[in-house]
């Protein structure tokens, strides 16, 4: 009996949350008693078994078929149905990502089964076959939920950032075993066959720093000092749905639940008051500064630190000193 993980890649590249996949996997696996089996689908995956090793996974099942050229939600969760099926897997798990969660939610439909989506706790209890007690987050993060799982076969997803990625302590077996599964031609209809570059270098989603703006900042050419600020600590410039709403910069820069959600190192909250939809995005930060007219502000009485005053000051004030101490 086994734990299966299903690690995501981009063309032969691990993608950041599958680290995040290996670490809940590990805990999960040993709460369970079980062995940790980790799966790699699509082109260039094969070439990946040696970080799925290093993460602790005892077993690396490599899927190869034509239609698996490129990622595929539909072929993606029809080969992990399939060999949970065939090695025995008590659990079916990943990070909650756009993909991971859709991948488990194709696997969930093929197998008839229940699944439980962006969890941030999980309890097996005896792990006796019997009802597992989880936490996972609702209406984007504004809610908890306590749940009870009880199928043969648990299905779940951990939140994206709920966990933390870490190493493990020692590697796994990392035994590689190749499978074909029997897909049928037509599940390529859903399989990537091309794709356009957006933007190259740090993104919204990968930076270490990000300088967002709100209401607040006023206009478009409001801006410019966020973009100075941003540039000097090396990160990208955020916004508010306000902003993009008003046209001020691109929905590709909005933070927050219906844009994209953050994890820096710290966030610079400019002029934003903090909805809970906005805090959704930014709430994975490991450390948030907000610079606010309003001290009762959500954001500020949510960031680590604040400052109360003018943005328009505050800002390029911040910039001249990290200049200056630059000399």
């Amino acid at each position: 009996m086994t734990l299966l993980a299903v690690l995501d890649h981009d063309r032969g590249k691990l993608a950041e949350a599958s680290l995040e996949t290996l670490t809940s996997a590990r805990a999960l696996a040993a709460q369970m008693g079980t062995d940790l089996h980790a799966v790699l689908l699509g082109a260039d995956a094969e070439a990946l078994a040696g970080q799925a090793e290093a993460g602790g996974a005892a077993v690396v099942h490599v899927a190869q078929h034509e239609v698996l050229v490129d990622y595929g939600p539909e072929a993606w969760g029809a080969a992990v149905a399939e060999l949970a099926g065939s090695v025995g897997a008590l659990a079916v798990t990943a990070t909650g990502t756009d993909r991971g969660n859709e991948v488990l939610a194709q696997v969930a439909a093929r197998m008839d089964l229940p699944f439980v989506a962006n969890c941030t706790e999980i309890n097996t209890g005896a792990n006796d076959g019997g009802a597992w007690s989880l936490t996972r987050t609702q209406w984007g993060g504004s809610l908890l939920e306590d749940a009870t799982l009880d199928a043969p076969v648990k299905i779940v997803s951990y939140g994206h950032h709920a966990i933390e990625a870490a190493p493990a302590d020692e590697p796994g077996a990392g035994e590689v075993r190749t499978f074909t599964p029997a897909l049928d031609g037509s599940l390529a209809r859903t399989v990537v066959t091309d794709r356009v570059v957006l933007s190259q270098g740090v993104t919204l989603a990968t930076a270490p720093v990000v300088v967002s703006g709100g209401r607040g900042v006023g206009s478009e050419e409001g801006f410019a000092i966020l973009d100075e600020l941003a540039a000097e600590l090396g990160g990208v410039v955020g916004c508010s749905r306000a902003v993009t709403n008003n046209g001020w910069r691109p929905h590709k820069d909005q933070v927050g639940q219906t844009g994209t959600r953050i994890a820096p190192e710290i966030y610079i909250a400019t002029g934003i008051s903090g909805a809970i939809q906005h805090w959704v995005g930014a709430m994975a930060s490991k450390k948030i500064l907000a610079i606010n007219t309003d001290p009762e502000a959500n954001m500020v009485s949510k960031a680590d630190y604040a400052v109360i005053g003018d943005l328009h000051e505050i800002v390029p004030a911040i910039t001249e000193e990290i200049r200056r101490r630059r000399g």
